[in-house]
């Protein structure tokens, strides 16, 4: 957990910044913070970021598009060197919010503040979203934390605030944040989300300005039963999800290692990778989009980060990196097999 010291630093800095600019990591745990962060403020504008693993230079240039006085980076775990200088030679403040599982890494720029409890004497991983949460502290706002805890597998212990409220979207004996996500109403509401980032650019900010506008979930639910851009999109992910799934779940030959790979034209390997460990607790996932010269891996299971760490060194160019059981790789599409071969030497 951050520290109270921390948590009035970052409220401070939010109420300094004049015209805040949130660059959010392109999932529901990145879109939740953001969304927390802009109701708490009342100001500033939210940018989904795609690039990986670095936040790519382009993005101070829509800082400085923006107008944007002070960067608010939520859940990305690397900034990238070209992105920090270009914000510095804009004298502009960067405050960077993470919970990922990854080194400290230095940066000459004094107006740059980084918070990640990970790094702190009490150490903890929990989501961004509640990181945020723990800032803003708005009992209102208590539902939109419990999405983005749960799509990025963490269950708050105070989850009873919510199941309380909306019984009708939880459920009975809720042990595990998978449980809520893949069985809840609420849960629908974070895999819908989820989906809808994979949007348009203009279309991720008419969700923005709805999720920021909404009351409470059931605001969320209504969006869905319409036509909105949201709805229409989340339909017609889900039916292509569905199919994934069921070929990924068809693929398993029943040893200690689920590995599907798909291509097209979307990429949606974390969300399948997360139900698959789901459905096949204990077993370890791996499932990779392939998209020219390089493949996206998308990896679950106990103690994945440290198999990463032990063989992505093997591979030319590979990168990646996340949490101790959930990690995401970028891989050369020629070394996909050999990846593969590497990782069932391990888990078999």
């Amino acid at each position: 957990m951050l520290t109270k010291k921390q948590l009035s630093e970052i409220r401070e800095q939010l109420e300094k910044a004049q015209n805040p600019i949130f660059l959010y990591d392109n999932d529901v745990d990145g879109l939740c913070s953001y969304v927390l962060l802009r109701r708490f403020t009342g100001k500033g504008k939210g940018v989904a970021v795609k690039s990986h693993p670095v936040i790519d230079v382009g993005y101070a240039k829509r800082v400085q598009e923006l107008n944007g006085d002070y960067v608010f980076v939520l859940d990305r775990h690397s900034l990238g060197a070209e992105f920090v200088n270009e914000i510095s030679m804009l004298n502009i403040p960067i405050v960077w919010i993470d919970h990922h599982e990854v080194p400290i890494e230095k940066y000459a720029y004094k107006n740059l503040f980084y918070y990640n409890p990970i790094h702190g004497k009490k150490k903890s991983a929990e989501s961004t979203t509640h990181l945020c949460y723990s800032v803003t502290k708005r009992e209102e706002d208590y539902w939109i934390a419990l999405i983005g805890c749960i799509a990025d597998h963490y269950l708050p212990d105070d989850f009873t605030k919510f199941s309380d409220l909306y019984p009708e979207m939880w459920g009975k004996n809720i042990i595990e944040p998978f449980q809520a996500l893949y069985t809840t109403g609420v849960g629908r509401i974070a895999r819908a989300l989820s989906f809808g980032l994979k949007d348009s650019i203009s279309h991720v900010v008419q969700l923005q300005n709805m999720f920021i506008a909404s009351k409470d979930p059931h605001d969320i639910e209504k969006e869905l039963e319409g036509k909105s851009a949201f709805a229409l999109k989340y339909k017609e992910i889900l039916e292509k999800y569905n199919s994934l799934l069921d070929d990924a779940k068809k693929s398993y030959d029943g040893s200690n290692l689920l590995f599907f790979n798909y291509g097209g034209n979307m990429s949606i390997s974390s969300d399948l990778s997360n139900q698959l460990s789901y459905l096949f607790a204990g077993k370890y996932i791996c499932v990779s989009y392939t998209l020219g010269p390089y493949t996206n891996v998308s990896f679950r299971g106990e103690g994945v980060s440290k198999i990463l760490e032990k063989i992505i060194l093997e591979f030319q160019d590979a990168r990646g990196g996340g949490h101790a059981n959930a990690v995401g790789v970028r891989i050369r599409t020629e070394d996909i097999d050999r990846f593969k071969q590497r990782i069932l030497e391990i888990v078999k």
